[in-house]
């Protein structure tokens, strides 16, 4: 009775702050016994394990499913369109946008990535290779391999495939929305080990390197404010007025509770239900709009994730070294925006897509473990600064649509902020 009670006293616990207690403890037994580190090493190196078990089949099924839900007939037509144009406009934006702050900032120069060695790039491969590549000669070896371009290409394939099937791609269409919600419950029961992977991970970084540890962290985590603020208050505000030709200052002024939320929840989707309440009642949006668009938006609206995911990449591109060209910066561009797109709406989901963006330019699955250990102790904070761009992004979205749609109350969205 007495270990049942203290089980659900612990799940009764929120999991950031179960993880905020691991990051405690970590950093305890790393100054207090730093001897001790490597005998919990095993807890952390499971946790990666179980991350990047996951990767493969998360990005080849959301992807496809994702599809599948934009070619909803309902969701189609003038609205849909203009909307998955515009998240397609500010995703590729938030990934220059982490590029370019990782490129000025250089976070990862110097970033100590534990004590696991590093292991050295596989051989060069040509522009003709990479390009060739994206096609797999067998998709089973390409899911067992993790070859995530390969991967990006046949999700794409798949989702058009089941949509162009019509009546008789239905049945694969709702499999493959099974298959994502049963991969999302399978990534929460994973992150619930999270406490205790990021004890050890901390641990054993802390303790092999010290304070130094936290001097990259805190540059990574000024490029994520950095990138976070450049996305909304200058990306964001562009398409209020050069788009949908509206004021600024009431847009943002509107949306405080959904931004609020989104820092808290770390989750686009927990963040859905205030959207969409601050769009109908601060905004003034059309319930026609945004009942479709934010949605869709928690879907694939994802500034922050893209943001993240070209700012991590550079970062671990850095770390290890790898020169940078401009075939390297348009990889990057690309496979981060697909990655972005196909990210599921929950915290810490863009670490399960980062290796799709690292393994198209050449970093190997061990490397891109140590870039995952070494920031994931920390990532709860990041994800939560990350999610605001993604909510604003969302809002921005649908406000435009609504002007363009004429679903907009501009009188209420003119209106001062006493809601």
């Amino acid at each position: 009775m007495a270990r049942a009670a203290m089980i659900r006293a612990w799940f009764a616990i929120a999991l950031w702050k179960r993880v905020l207690g691991g990051v405690a403890l970590g950093l305890l037994l790393a100054f207090a016994w730093p001897e001790a580190a490597p005998s919990v090493a095993f807890m952390g190196e499971l946790f990666v394990r179980a991350i990047r078990m996951l990767v493969a089949p998360i990005v080849l099924v959301t992807i496809a499913s994702g599809i599948t839900t934009l070619a909803d007939p309902k969701r189609l037509g003038s609205l849909g369109g203009r909307t998955v144009g515009l998240f397609a406009l500010t995703t590729f934006v938030a990934v220059s946008v982490g590029m370019l702050v990782a490129s000025v900032i250089r976070p990862g120069v110097g970033a100590p990535l534990g004590t696991a060695t590093a292991h050295a790039l596989g051989p060069a491969v040509t522009p003709y290779e990479q390009l060739i590549g994206i096609v797999p000669l067998n998709i089973v070896e390409a899911l067992a391999k993790g070859d995530m371009l390969a991967l990006i290409f046949v999700a794409i394939l798949t989702g058009v495939g089941t949509v162009l099937a019509g009546e008789a791609g239905k049945p694969f269409a709702n499999l493959l929305q099974s298959l994502s919600a049963v991969l999302l419950r399978i990534v929460g029961l994973v992150m619930e080990a999270t406490p205790f992977g990021v004890f050890a991970l901390i641990a054993n970084a802390v303790a092999a390197n010290g304070a130094a540890v936290f001097v990259n962290i805190g540059w990574l985590a000024l490029a994520v404010v950095l990138g976070s603020l450049i996305q909304m208050i200058v990306v964001h505000s562009l398409i209020l007025r050069l788009l949908a030709r509206l004021p600024v200052l009431p847009f943002f002024r509107g949306i405080i509770d959904a931004l609020v939320v989104a820092f808290s929840t770390a989750s686009s989707g927990a963040t859905l239900p205030v959207a969409m309440r601050v769009a109908g009642d601060n905004l003034g949006v059309g319930r026609a709009v945004y009942s479709t668009v934010l949605p869709l938006g928690a879907s694939i609206g994802k500034d922050g994730t893209a943001m993240y995911v070209g700012l991590l990449s550079l970062f671990a591109l850095q770390a290890f070294a790898v020169p940078m060209t401009p075939l390297v910066y348009a990889t990057v561009l690309l496979t981060g925006a697909l990655a972005a797109f196909g990210t599921a709406p929950v915290p810490s989901a863009s670490l399960f897509m980062l290796a799709a963006v690292l393994s198209a330019v050449g970093v190997a699955p061990e490397q891109t473990a140590l870039v995952v250990g070494f920031v994931l102790p920390f990532d709860r904070l990041l994800d939560m600064t990350r999610t605001v761009p993604s909510a604003s992004a969302n809002l921005t979205v649908a406000t435009t649509v609504a002007r363009w749609e004429g679903e907009l109350d501009e009188d209420v969205y003119r209106a001062p902020n006493d809601r």
